[in-house]
């Protein structure tokens, strides 16, 4: 935990927090029940720096209760997070750290 939180990762005394602003929900025709029905997008925020990510999701509204849950994808070098990264570091090897980590949710709201 020491090293993820420290500024060759996520730097959380500098940036304790990370958001994610809905900008579109596009619903997916045809998508069969309990699927992943939608394509959400927004701007992503980690570090300061933010970049639009797009990615699908379950999302409903029942009895006035709106309910969306899916993994998103994300580049950690797009937020400046360089470390153990094989597009940075030449020569790196087996000691290279993939660029691609998923964040799993499940918002409800009233």
């Amino acid at each position: 935990m020491g090293h993820i939180t420290s500024d060759d990762f996520f730097g959380v005394s500098a940036y304790p927090t990370a958001t994610f602003k809905i900008t579109k929900v596009a619903y997916i025709k045809g998508a069969a029940a309990g699927a992943n029905n939608a394509n959400i997008t927004g701007d992503l925020t980690i570090k300061g720096k933010t970049n639009s990510i797009t990615f699908p999701a379950k999302v409903g509204v029942k009895g006035g209760v709106a309910a969306a849950s899916g993994t998103a994808t994300v580049d950690r070098t797009k937020f400046d997070i360089k470390y153990g990264s094989k597009s940075f570091f030449d020569g790196i090897g087996d000691k290279a750290i993939n660029d691609d980590f998923t964040l799993s949710f499940n918002v409800i709201a009233k």
